[in-house]
């Protein structure tokens, strides 16, 4: 028997300030578990019109754009809510706290943790199959803000991001999309599928469709921020021959911009 690809519905959240995603994924007949709830309403109502029981509730950080809507959603359906330790003493929210390498089990899903430092120092993601979920760690085509991490911190958690199967979807939280691409192709002005693509999402926007989720496959291949140990990319911000934090401080700078 095939195997069948878990379905994933990005709800659109905090629309023209933070342009959010609230991922949804199933749990069980009728129920669905969200990642980084920040806003209640969008959530609650597709709950509603779908007819759909919420019962876990993922956090990957503590910023507001994505734990504003926990408590509202929490008291509307009891969703269990689950969470970084490094997180603890600013998420009081959470029923469970996990880190690197701890697995959870929900519904009949296992899920992995992996901690993620670098947009901040307690950031974690969830692998689900071939789902990563990934907050503000990484974006398609692009990477958090070092908010409180180091660009040290956060070159190892490319890294390792950048170890996980081709195909695994990446499902960031936030459609950047666009936004990157543009980045990338003034970065790489002459790579063709960097052009495409960003006509592609171009397009994507003025339907008011999606981007995401996005292969790391794509990513790996194309996302500065993965490659930052690159001649290539070194070469491209001026820094040639130093070491790939260095390299990815600089593509963070650049990135600040935009």
């Amino acid at each position: 028997m095939a195997h069948q690809a878990i379905p994933v519905t990005p709800i659109p959240a905090l629309r023209g300030a933070y342009d959010n995603y609230v991922w949804l994924f199933p749990t069980g007949e009728g129920q669905v578990a969200a990642v980084d709830p920040g806003e209640a309403g969008p959530v609650l109502a597709h709950l509603k019109r779908e007819n759909l029981m919420l019962t876990h509730i993922l956090i990957t950080h503590h910023h507001a754009d994505h734990t504003g809507g926990v408590e509202e959603i929490q008291r509307s359906t009891g969703a269990y809510t689950i969470g970084s330790v490094h997180d603890r003493h600013r998420l009081p929210v959470l029923d469970r706290m996990v880190d690197d390498g701890d697995t959870i089990q929900i519904g009949p899903h296992t899920m992995e943790v992996m901690h993620t430092p670098g947009h901040t120092t307690g950031h974690v993601v969830y692998l689900l199959e071939d789902l990563l979920f990934c907050g503000d760690t990484l974006f398609s085509y692009g990477a958090g803000r070092l908010f409180e991490g180091t660009p040290t911190q956060m070159w190892k958690t490319m890294k390792r991001l950048r170890a996980l199967p081709d195909q695994m979807r990446a499902c960031p939280a936030h459609e950047y999309t666009l936004t990157n691409l543009t980045f990338c192709a003034d970065l790489e002005p002459d790579n063709r599928e960097i052009a495409e693509l960003k006509r592609w999402a171009m397009g994507m926007m003025d339907r008011d469709e999606p981007t995401l989720p996005n292969l790391m496959e794509k990513e790996k291949r194309l996302n500065p921020f993965l490659r930052c140990d690159e001649p290539t990319m070194a070469a491209l911000v001026g820094l040639e021959g130093v070491s790939p934090p260095d390299v990815l401080a600089e593509v963070r700078a650049r990135r600040n911009q935009y």
